[in-house]
């Protein structure tokens, strides 16, 4: 095994994402290149627990690849980053991976996935007029793109408009880029018991979104070369902002005890028992409270960037690669075409509607689906996303999320990206505790993360 293999096992050894397995052959391998006539077996690994969302696409595209004699064979199984390094090395590796975005580039700088140009060619595909470009960036290393994309999270504020309602703060006082009277508000919807809130007047989920706010300040974590950005002076200005939110709701200590104690998923999530006054999420989190419909008073506004006040947010998800030693690469371009295709989001939307038409828990709201690609969002939202007259507060979140979408960014792709990532974590952690200015810290990140870069790009 290369050292940079030996390298990115002990940085990322433990990555629970989504995956499948197996290996199969019978079209070529990769060596081959990419071809339209394919048989034999394709494997997959990936689509853990998958919902209806992912079989229907998943049916489609083995029927896509079946007109050709092809059996696709499919192990739902988490994906893990040192097993597949390890499998990766000893050539025993499925035809397809899935896996977070923000690995593509590492394995891509080893040489362990292909560039997918060759794919996308053979069959007329432009990978920026079928995704998101924010969404492309994310998966595209040194001018070529290693993955195709799917799903794009785009994380907003989430309101709690009873909270709101209850202390007289507005919408335009959730306005990020006006930091004096977005604070106010914070402060007046944030309950204390002594030191501890009993109420977060507002959750920027601290580390985990660190990214999102230093963007929105102009700042980056990641510079156009794939390197390490940590210590960017903007960045600087966005720990500080975070510092100042958690500071009125009783520090990050207090705070971060609180939200961990939020039942998120459960009868006793925050906005049920107004926990919180708003808080950051990503998009699939709305659709966990339809069934919480009439226990809960909704709307969102978009992050705006400092100065300018635009709406922006950030591009996430997952996303499928061919790894150099597939057996069977070119049945694995044409089944991660068909599972991506406006058809079988088609197929995924028509789903999701049936799902939420039979299911009264979801009180008839469907969110729609965000795919990466805007075609096949519109055409889901234009088909299935249907206004709600009892529960017209959901109507303004889903129009919130649709709207900002497009204003997305993409963090860069970088091969140390896992890195970067763990570095930019425990410098916030460290100067919203208190142990380090945020100058600091993010040196001393960025110190630390330039030295995995170097190892890992060297």
């Amino acid at each position: 095994m290369k050292k940079t293999s030996k390298a990115l096992v002990a940085a990322t050894a433990g990555a629970a994402l989504f995956a499948l397995t197996a290996c199969g052959g019978g079209g070529g391998t990769a060596a081959d290149g990419f071809s339209d006539e394919y048989e034999g077996t394709l494997s997959v690994w990936g689509f853990e627990n998958a919902d209806e969302v992912g079989t229907s696409r998943i049916d489609l595209a083995d029927a896509k690849v079946g007109e050709s004699g092809v059996e696709v064979e499919l192990e739902a199984a988490a994906f893990d980053a040192q097993k597949f390094v390890t499998r990766a090395a000893s050539g025993d590796i499925p035809d397809v991976v899935q896996m977070d975005r923000k690995f593509v580039a590492s394995f891509a700088a080893q040489g362990l996935v292909m560039p997918l140009e060759e794919c996308f060619d053979l069959y007329d595909l432009d990978p920026r007029e079928r995704w998101y470009p924010q969404v492309v960036d994310d998966v595209t290393y040194e001018g070529a793109t290693y993955a195709v994309p799917q799903f794009y999270q785009p994380p907003a504020i989430l309101l709690n408009q009873r909270v709101m309602d209850e202390v007289g703060v507005t919408i335009d006082d959730m306005d990020t880029s006006d930091q004096e009277t977005f604070l106010a508000a914070v402060e007046k919807m944030t309950v204390m018991n002594g030191s501890n809130p009993t109420r977060m007047g507002f959750d920027p989920q601290g580390p985990s979104k660190a990214g999102l706010w230093m963007l929105s300040f102009g700042g980056k974590t990641i510079d156009a070369d794939g390197k390490p950005a940590l210590d960017d002076p903007a960045n600087v200005e966005a720990i500080e902002f975070l510092k100042a939110i958690y500071d009125l709701q009783g520090g990050f200590a207090n705070a971060k005890s609180f939200v961990d104690s939020f039942d998120v998923f459960g009868d006793g999530n925050s906005y049920v028992t107004d926990q919180v006054g708003a808080a950051v999420f990503d998009q699939w989190y709305p659709n966990v409270l339809t069934s919480y419909a009439a226990q809960v008073s909704l709307a969102a506004t978009p992050v705006k960037t400092q100065g300018a006040g635009e709406p922006f947010t950030v591009a996430s998800g997952t996303s499928f690669v061919i790894p150099v030693s597939a057996q069977n690469p070119s049945a694995a371009c044409a089944w991660l075409l068909a599972l991506t295709s406006p058809e079988a989001w088609q197929a995924a939307g028509e789903a999701r509607a049936e799902t939420t038409a039979n299911d009264p828990g979801r009180n008839g709201i469907n969110t729609g689906l965000f795919t990466g690609s805007p075609e096949a969002d519109e055409a889901i939202r234009d088909a299935y996303v249907i206004e709600s007259t009892d529960f017209p507060g959901f109507n303004q979140v889903i129009d919130t999320y649709y709207a900002v979408a497009a204003s997305g960014k993409s963090f860069g792709a970088s091969p140390a990206g896992l890195q970067i990532e763990t570095e930019l974590q425990n410098a916030v952690t460290a100067a919203l505790l208190g142990e380090k200015s945020a100058e600091q810290a993010l040196a001393d990140a960025q110190s630390a993360a330039m030295r995995a870069y170097e190892q890992v790009a060297g």
